[in-house]
């Protein structure tokens, strides 16, 4: 006769029971995923990027380079170009799109120049331009300021539901897009404040400390600064609800 195995070995301690777990890995997703050229999105954002540079210009060529240089209009739309610049070059060579923050910058400052000329000052009294008396035929000049505050917001916009990826902005960008208006807004007080009783010395007259003061600067200034903070939040809660425009058919069979 044999002794009855024991249900429990004495003396020993029994093993912890866990359940198994994957290791992180060290490798993000996207590096093993396939990338393809993109040669439409990179043909409409090298037309984007010309059509923005072509723009800014025309404006130099009319009037003070300085003067123009200044706008925030203009200077969004240099930004403008220079991202979808390096974005069509990326998307022509199969290469991993420029983060969120980027475009999602670029895309914000160009939209707000546009809804700040469209709301406050395409209306206003004396009538808004970025160049008062252009040296060369006022449809040029009417063209490069339509393109500016219509035509590339539009585009850009086409762009990001288009032909870009979603989910790639985040909340906590929203306060970092702001830093740029800021500095702006310090560089055309201090501009104002160095060219006193210059006719160009502010360049929006609802930043004129001459003719509305300090308090009333100020708080324009607010409202546009969350304006900004509110579109921005907007693109970010649709970058995250749209559709993915940009979708991958996986091939079947083999290869040779």
């Amino acid at each position: 006769m044999t002794a009855p195995i024991p249900r429990d070995i004495p003396d020993l301690p029994a093993l912890p029971r866990r359940s198994p777990r994957l290791l992180p890995s060290a490798v993000p997703a996207r590096a093993v995923i396939p990338l393809v050229r993109r040669p439409v999105a990179a043909a409409y954002r090298a037309v984007l990027a010309l059509l923005a540079t072509a723009a800014v210009v025309v404006e130099l060529l009319l009037g003070s380079p300085a003067r123009v240089l200044s706008y925030f209009a203009v200077q969004s739309a240099l930004v403008l170009a220079v991202v979808m610049l390096a974005s069509a070059r990326r998307a022509w060579l199969a290469r991993h799109p420029l983060p969120g923050a980027v475009t999602g910058a670029a895309l914000l400052y160009v939209v707000m120049s546009a809804l700040v000329h469209h709301l406050l000052l395409a209306d206003a009294t004396p009538p808004f331009s970025m160049t008062p008396a252009p040296s060369g035929p006022a449809w040029a000049a009417t063209l490069a300021a339509h393109t500016l505050h219509t035509v590339l917001p539009a585009a850009a916009l086409l762009d990001w539901l288009l032909l870009s990826p979603p989910a790639r902005m985040h909340l906590r960008q929203a306060t970092t897009w702001l830093v740029f208006p800021l500095a702006y807004l310090a560089f055309t007080l201090v501009r104002g404040e160095l060219l006193p009783g210059s006719p160009s010395g502010y360049l929006y007259p609802f930043l004129d400390v001459t003719r509305h003061g300090y308090r009333s600067v100020l708080a324009n200034a607010l409202l546009v600064g969350l304006s900004f903070y509110a579109v921005a939040v907007l693109l970010v809660a649709l970058d995250h609800a749209r559709p993915n425009p940009v979708r991958r058919h996986p091939k079947t069979g083999f290869r040779v």
